[in-house]
């Protein structure tokens, strides 16, 4: 396989954050600006070492094909845990506030996983339901409670027309004020490529049903998206059937915009497959975040979160997501996907 480097289309991305760098600490020096952090990560088959008799996690199994031992399982909690409490560190301290999280077994891992140092040091807590995925797999949310007050929260099954058997991850809705201000998230992780675009499509239909009843619901509604697509932000699913804009200037109210379009467009991405990137990962925001109608929390930047320590250093793989398993064997790196993150920011 051909090397490449992921850095190739990131050239504007180091430069964004380096002037969102100089413009944040100004803002902080004049005391006039608050900065939080949003973020979604797909942690790549966090699973535990029980057997589930409800589920299919038998590769995930001490004696199973991935050899999954505690000590695995371990390096893996450690692995996820650096990085989340490093994503928006260059802005703000201890984590994000709020991070959505897919490919998780059950809520016991991510007990797990906020108990593990660093991140145990921020007393995350967590929001999470049972999928009915056949793996076991779900989505799930952890947030910092000295920052972020839930006070709602539910699980919306995504289902196709005519096929009754047929399972995948529910879309979690969790709302709750941040810093005194009610803010919504949906945290999503949508059907696989290889299940075909219509199941997709189903998923985007559902995802814009959830924002357009909470924009119902409360006026001015700010609402994050966020997930692994299983598309990229130029997709039908996303720009077409969930209705994103991916330039601000187009942006109407009630419109949804995508950030991650641009960084897409700029060669950026969170996964790589064949030797190129996809932008599956995205966070999409509802209209008042982007207009700033009312004070309050406002949209700033978007980033791949991508630290050297998470790439692939040599072989076949150079260039790629450092993760777990790679061509079949253990590596014992992070995952398959680099996070995303959103830094918004607040009038003092």
């Amino acid at each position: 396989m051909k090397l490449f480097s992921p850095f190739s289309g990131m050239v504007k991305i180091i430069l964004s954050t380096l002037f969102i760098s100089v413009a944040i600490t100004a803002c902080a020096q004049k005391s006039t600006y608050k900065v939080s952090c949003i973020a979604f990560y797909n942690v790549e088959n966090l699973f535990d070492t029980i057997d589930d008799p409800n589920t299919n996690d038998a590769e995930f199994l001490p004696e199973g094909l991935n050899r999954w031992t505690t000590q695995r399982y371990q390096a893996k909690l450690s692995n996820m845990a650096q990085v989340i409490a490093g994503i928006g560190s260059e802005m703000v301290k201890g984590g994000p506030a709020i991070i959505g999280l897919s490919e998780i077994e059950n809520r016991g891992v991510i007990e797990d996983l906020v108990k593990t140092p660093p991140l145990s040091e921020t007393g995350y807590e967590i929001v999470h339901y049972d999928s009915p995925d056949s793996r076991g797999i779900d989505v799930g949310l952890i947030y910092n409670p000295a920052v972020f007050k839930v006070t709602n929260s539910t699980s919306n099954r995504l289902s196709m027309p005519g096929q009754t058997d047929w399972k995948s991850r529910d879309q979690l809705v969790v709302s709750g004020e941040l810093d005194g201000e009610l803010i919504s998230i949906i945290v999503n992780h949508w059907p696989s490529r290889r299940s075909g675009p219509e199941y997709r499509a189903e998923a985007a239909k559902l995802s814009r049903k959830l924002s357009d009843s909470l924009a119902r619901e409360h006026k001015n509604a700010k609402i994050f998206i966020m997930g692994d697509l299983n598309d990229d932000p130029t997709d039908k699913s996303v720009a077409k059937i969930l209705g994103t804009k991916g330039k601000s200037n187009d942006v109407q109210a009630g419109d949804l915009y995508n950030p991650m379009w641009q960084l897409f467009r700029d060669g950026v991405g969170s996964l790589a497959y064949r030797d190129s990137w996809n932008l599956f990962d995205q966070i999409i925001i509802s209209e008042p975040l982007l207009t700033g109608k009312n004070k309050g929390w406002k949209y700033y930047k978007a980033r791949v979160y991508n630290e050297k320590f998470m790439i692939q250093k040599d072989g076949p793989y150079a260039g790629y997501p450092f993760r777990t398993f790679a061509g079949g064997a253990y590596a014992g790196g992070y995952s398959d996907h680099f996070p995303v993150y959103l830094l918004i920011v607040k009038e003092k």
